[in-house]
């Protein structure tokens, strides 16, 4: 077997997990599939990378010399192929014959691409949707999506906010979906602290929303019971039947079953982002693109129920919020 670059970045993330459990979680690998893949990779270089042990694993001097030079490689040809991408785009000199958009919000996502087709309709324009705000965060870097419209909690930063521009064009308070029957969904707003015993549902996301989460239900006095991470269809399925509650951003489209309500106090908030990579984009591209979103934003804002009433009771909106 020849060693290629998936082969370091496995090893890598094997490294940075400290378990070859967690590793298989974040690769999305099975661990057995995982290991497998080690022993390959240890054969094609001549010995073992890492001693197992009950905490986990520690690299060996044979990898901690396959690290060190990961630790140049990886980079080295990540910069490489971004600069290739960014070359051919000006040498070419492309203007917006095309965008090709990202997201982690599939409502706001058709929104914008309304928008975009009303006011640009010789623009052809292509889509890609993930839960990972980091997976977007690497396709801008890479050059193979032009803008991406995701979002972070509180006061996280956004990812790769080194080499990206982020601009914020909403924030939102984090609201709980119920079913119909729900004993709460008639209230105008439910106190997190009457939620202790519900099991929760929610899409996965790999920035701390999780932890603010947490944090927010300790705040309230509870740990949160069990978390089905999932994509949205099948939270509204498991709210729907009463089988969770879930979280959702305070958009969330009125869907039949199901009732939204904000969080007294507004213990949580999504601030929504459009990224992109400064040096692939015109400026007047970026502002046509940004003032879209925030249109669709206020768009899909408009259609959910539940967050126009907790407007016009008096939330704050998104322009007043810090």
């Amino acid at each position: 077997m020849e060693l290629e670059l998936r082969h370091l970045k496995t090893v890598r993330a094997i490294a940075e997990a400290g378990s070859l459990t967690r590793a298989a979680t974040v690769l999305g690998l099975a661990q057995p599939a995982l290991s497998a893949q080690l022993r390959r990779i240890e054969r094609a270089l001549g010995g073992e990378l890492f001693e197992r042990g009950r905490h986990g694993v520690r690299a060996t001097p044979l990898g901690e010399l396959v690290l060190e030079r990961a630790r140049i490689v990886l980079p080295a040809v990540t910069e490489l192929q971004q600069e290739a991408v960014r070359f051919a785009r000006a040498r070419a000199g492309r203007e917006a014959e095309r965008l090709r958009l990202g997201a982690t919000h599939g409502p706001l996502l058709g929104a914008l691409v309304d928008l975009l087709a009303a006011a640009a309709p010789d623009v052809q324009v292509s889509t890609q949707a993930s839960w990972s705000e980091r997976e977007l965060a690497t396709l801008l870097a890479e050059g193979r999506l032009d803008f991406a419209v995701t979002g972070a909690c509180g006061t996280a930063a956004p990812p790769d906010s080194e080499h990206l521009a982020w601009e914020e064009f909403a924030v939102d308070p984090v609201f709980v979906m119920l079913a119909d029957d729900h004993p709460l969904a008639r209230t105008c707003e439910v106190e997190l602290a009457k939620l202790a015993d519900e099991e929760w549902a929610c899409v996965p996301g790999d920035g701390c929303f999780a932890d603010c989460f947490t944090a927010a239900c300790a705040r309230a006095g509870f740990a949160p019971g069990r978390m089905y991470e999932t994509d949205i269809a099948s939270c509204v399925h498991l709210v729907q039947v009463g089988r969770a509650v879930g979280l959702c951003r305070a958009t969330f489209p009125t869907t039949p079953g199901l009732t939204t309500r904000p969080l007294a106090g507004t213990p949580l908030l999504w601030r929504h982002l459009l990224g992109w990579h400064p040096a692939t984009q015109h400026t007047g591209t970026a502002d046509t693109v940004l003032a879209q979103v925030r249109r669709a934003h206020s768009a899909v804002a408009a259609r959910s129920d539940s967050y126009a009433d907790w407007l016009a009771g008096g939330g704050r909106t998104s322009s007043t919020l810090p």
